[in-house]
């Protein structure tokens, strides 16, 4: 097992990557892409731990800096718009690793959200896992904070005994919740085809994707309950969801980045064998074994 700094172009930017490469390997690598603000080890050291889990079991995987982030080159553009970005990297697997056939992309929160939507522009794609995909309008936000967050917090004892104590002014949780009200009945302005809002655009790649997906999503965070939401109250979410394709995985007490090292060995588990479900090579015998390293190496 090796695990190699690298560097790639990415229209006349340097981009800072890691290799990990488990040498003679699945023939499907993972891609993991970064979501802002963070870098290629990312949150609690949570990318470079998951990448030296997977490729102790046979997964070859590249960390990257997209342009603008960590050590990369070049001018933030935001999730949105890092496609180049992303096949650049895939470009330099594939071209580090010429036995792969296939590549998973993994990200977390709007990397998750960009890695569908650049999923449907190359056909090598074969999976995707999506950790807690960023979905957020003015209106989800608002409708979640109503939701998820104020319902529960005027439900709590807790919450009343701050208000008698003097600790919390009720005023401004309650000024906070009808703003939200407000929020989540304001209709946003029509877009047009050019414009279309990125869920939309996610939801339209996501039709389009012929691979395997893993949804992975935090019991306590907002993020993910606007993803159940329009997932919800959206049909053709719903039914894509539900699809056979798409698997899901939920940690009901995790925070959205992980933060525990319990809640990243779980999610590292869950990657690692759905990766051996769907993608383990027949004549790799050393794919989905128990990773040696661990998630605290």
């Amino acid at each position: 097992m090796k695990e190699l700094a690298l560097t790639l172009n990415c229209e006349g930017a340097e981009l800072s990557a890691i290799l990990h490469d488990p040498e003679n390997g699945a023939r499907t690598g993972v891609l993991v892409v970064v979501g802002g603000p963070q870098y290629r080890i990312g949150s609690h050291r949570s990318f470079v731990l998951l990448a030296r889990h997977l490729c102790g079991a046979g997964w070859p995987v590249l960390r990257f800096d997209y342009r603008g982030m960590g050590d990369s080159e070049g001018k933030l553009a935001g999730f949105e718009q890092i496609d180049q970005d992303i096949a650049c990297a895939a470009a330099l697997m594939f071209e580090r690793l010429p036995d792969l056939n296939s590549l998973v992309i993994y990200g977390l929160c709007d990397a998750a959200s960009a890695a569908l939507l650049y999923s449907a522009r190359d056909p090598r794609v074969g999976g995707l896992v999506l950790l807690n995909p960023w979905v957020r309008t003015e209106t989800s936000h608002a409708t979640a904070m109503v939701r998820h967050y104020y319902g529960a917090k005027f439900l709590d004892r807790k919450f009343w005994r701050k208000v008698v104590t003097g600790q919390v002014a009720l005023g401004d949780s309650v000024r906070g919740l009808l703003d939200n009200l407000s929020g989540s009945v304001r209709r946003a302005p029509a877009a047009d085809a050019a414009q279309q809002p990125f869920p939309e655009r996610m939801r339209e790649a996501l039709e389009k994707f012929d691979g395997e997906t893993l949804l992975v999503l935090s019991g306590q965070d907002l993020t993910a309950d606007e993803f159940r939401d329009l997932t919800r109250k959206d049909p053709r979410w719903s039914r894509l969801v539900a699809a056979t394709s798409v698997s899901c995985f939920q940690l009901p007490d995790a925070t959205h980045t992980f933060s525990s090292a319990h809640w990243r060995d779980q999610v590292a588990r869950e990657i690692q064998s759905w990766l051996t479900r769907h993608f383990a090579s027949p004549d790799t015998d050393k794919v989905g074994s128990e990773s040696g390293t661990g998630m605290n190496s």
